[in-house]
């Protein structure tokens, strides 16, 4: 098996929001989980590794998808119908600054 960093389902891109951000290449339905983006470790600023999934997904404030916990890993879940070229977003709540 070879490593993607990355799911077939998205890209990174240039983000209106900030910088670089992920985009869907293809219609994403809801309640699909894309992956991993937080590992949690102690011995890492904030207590987490960021996978590059969790290193790419832009804020928003009304975002189309949510960070489930389990097994100290954080998973990325599409909780809206994603269109083709969307930007995947997140209303981030995570870190501890």
């Amino acid at each position: 098996m070879t490593y993607k960093p990355l799911p077939e389902l998205v890209t990174i891109a240039p983000s209106d929001i900030d910088g670089l951000g992920l985009f869907a290449t293809s219609d994403i339905d809801a309640t699909l989980e894309l992956g991993i983006t937080h590992i949690e470790d102690d011995r890492f600023l904030n207590g987490l590794i960021r996978t590059p999934l969790g290193g790419f997904i832009n804020h928003s404030n009304t975002p189309n998808c949510k960070l489930v916990e389990s097994d100290n890993k954080k998973h990325l879940v599409v909780v809206k119908d994603v269109k083709k070229g969307e930007e995947l977003t997140l209303k981030y709540k995570i870190y501890k600054i």
